[in-house]
């Protein structure tokens, strides 16, 4: 079974920035995508950034220029840098791994923007 446990979330100001970290109990190179998505109550989840095993990444148009995905192959973890936090960012983010099969996902980690 696999785990994607994901940290770094927290309270932050408009403007300012965090970075999530996603770590999976086994070698990421397993996974053909990996992914941020969040989702907050009464919503459907959203993606918000993904990289594939190649490295190509994609971004949801409201969060390009400001978050950037990336992944440390040796740590077996994926990171969401965000900056320019805007209050519409307050969410619960999730980290998605997926292969050809399987989709598995982490606990998710709240981040909340103050205005």
């Amino acid at each position: 079974q696999v785990q994607l446990v994901e940290s770094g979330g927290g309270l932050v100001q408009a403007g300012g920035s965090l970075r999530l970290s996603c770590a999976a109990s086994r070698s990421i190179f397993s996974f053909n995508r990996m992914g941020w998505y969040r989702q907050v109550p009464g919503k459907q989840r959203e993606l918000v950034a993904t990289i594939m095993s190649g490295g190509s990444t994609n971004y949801a148009d409201s969060v390009k220029g400001r978050f950037t995905i990336s992944r440390d192959d040796a740590e077996n973890t994926v990171y969401l840098q965000m900056n320019s936090l805007k209050p519409e960012d307050t969410s619960a983010y999730y980290c998605n791994a997926a292969t050809t099969f399987r989709v598995y996902w982490g606990q998710g980690t709240q981040v909340t923007v103050s205005s």
